[in-house]
């Protein structure tokens, strides 16, 4: 998983948190890539390898989240110098017929994305305004997926299948993520990723795939160690900080059990997150 391919801290200092890669690191982690022999799937296929039970050792989806520019300029030679794909999930609201800037990043614009698909790159939804859907009602659930979805085949004409959850995933929210499920089947989606840690198997919600992040930190040994599974621990530390924060929210000054304001069953109007580097 990655977000931006650039010098751009995003003002985060913490190295685990960083969703930026320097443009000379990806292309050195592209090449490993290439030299021990992996290739790309999109996670349609990816699925479809799974439930074939094909042997995925060297078989990896590269995403980036939000749609940065920097994914034209930086990232898209060194993939097809590579012989590499991959997946973008665009925020759509950012996505203009103009660059547009949000947060000191440029977006993608429509004719960049039109290009980049007829390089092969394919394209999921981020939703529409990028919010954290905990917080939303279902309307505006069902909008941010389905509108989003609808614009981006609008504008390439071509079916979109894939969806990726922005901000940190809601695993301990059994009731949300049946919910969320239903709709992203109604929207006509066929797959989906989230920020949850950990390799893909069959095992897992098709809708909500764990993927690893990657970053300017992650020199080969320590990428080779996160495709090899090195890294997939980290996910019960995320999921005890995901739980310890759900109940604390829960839980007013004197211990007493609050009751929240909810939308419907399973949403609840927890404390906000931050951005996507909030991964645990």
């Amino acid at each position: 998983m990655y977000h931006s391919i650039s010098d751009n801290l995003f003002a985060i200092s913490h190295p685990y948190y960083q969703i930026n890669t320097l443009p000379e690191v990806f292309a050195q982690q592209m090449r490993w890539l290439r030299n021990e022999g992996y290739r790309t799937l999109d996670t349609t296929e990816l699925i479809a390898a799974l439930e074939n039970s094909e042997v995925l050792s060297k078989k990896v989806v590269i995403t980036f989240d939000d749609g940065y520019r920097d994914f034209y300029t930086e990232a898209m030679d060194v993939l097809k110098q590579c012989g590499f794909r991959a997946t973008i999930y665009l925020a759509t609201d950012r996505v203009k017929n103009e660059s547009f800037r949000v947060e000191g990043a440029d977006y993608l614009t429509w004719r960049e994305v039109r290009e980049l698909y007829k390089e092969g790159i394919r394209f999921g939804s981020h939703t529409v305004t990028h919010p954290d859907l905990r917080s939303l009602g279902p309307e505006q659930i069902e909008y941010e997926l389905g509108y989003s979805k609808e614009i981006i085949e609008d504008k390439l004409g071509a079916t979109v299948d894939s969806f990726a959850y922005p901000f940190a995933f809601p695993e301990q929210d059994a009731a949300f993520i049946h919910y969320l499920e239903d709709v992203l089947s109604n929207c006509g989606f066929e797959s989906g990723v989230c920020t949850t840690l950990g390799r893909a198997s069959l095992l897992q919600n098709r809708y909500f795939l764990p993927r690893i992040p990657v970053n300017s930190w992650d020199d080969e040994l320590f990428l080779q160690a996160k495709l090899h599974g090195g890294y997939d621990w980290l996910h019960w530390v995320q999921a005890f900080k995901k739980s310890f924060d759900k109940n604390r929210t829960l839980m007013g000054r004197n211990g007493n059990t609050e009751c929240l304001q909810q939308n419907y069953p399973g949403v609840y109007r927890d404390e906000a997150p931050g951005p996507d580097r909030n991964l645990l």
